[in-house]
């Protein structure tokens, strides 16, 4: 079986990037600098919004909109994969397991990322509460509002939220974050 992505201008997606090996790459101030950088350089030449994001140590999740007659979503990710990776071996020099430059990304992140395509504004929801939600899943925070390296507090300040929201357990329908 062929995997086929939903390439759709304008779209809004729900993407999960996975860190080669799964190893917690993401935790430290510097590296979440360099993937922040990674991000802001690739949307300065290729645009799209951030409505929602979590960095975990060993994955991200996000939903991007695109901006209409756009449904390049494939150039961004494989960019912002290598501008982060070049930043992060001039962090972490010694993280390069076998010295070989060209085996640089692959050593950093899976080769492919998931993708949902968001069909409507409740599905949007239900995406944006499972990134939310996602520290307190795999036990990195008590509640959302623990967890700095997330759009939480951003959702907070804009009254969508209340500053408690989750602590107390939040029940996902079973495909939501993989479907």
């Amino acid at each position: 079986m062929q995997y086929r992505r939903a390439f759709v201008p304008g779209g809004r997606y729900f993407f999960t990037v996975v860190t080669g090996k799964r190893r917690k790459i993401f935790n430290d101030n510097e590296s979440i600098g360099a993937l922040r950088e990674a991000f802001r350089r690739v949307r300065n030449k290729w645009p799209f919004s951030i409505d929602a994001a979590v960095v975990l140590p060993d994955h991200l999740h996000c939903i991007w909109s695109l901006p209409p007659g756009d449904h390049d979503f494939s150039v961004r990710w494989r960019l912002i994969k290598t501008f982060f990776t070049k930043d992060y071996y001039g962090i972490h020099p010694s993280a390069l397991e076998d010295g070989n430059p060209m085996k640089r990304r692959q050593s950093v992140w899976q080769h492919r990322f998931w993708e949902h395509m968001l069909r409507d504004d409740e599905d949007f929801r239900y995406h944006v509460e499972y990134i939310h939600y996602n520290p307190v899943k795999h036990g990195y925070a008590d509640s959302p509002g623990g967890w700095a390296c997330s759009s939480f507090s951003r959702y907070v300040k804009k009254g969508l939220y209340p500053e408690n929201w989750g602590a107390g357990g939040i029940e996902f329908k079973d495909n939501i974050g993989s479907e």
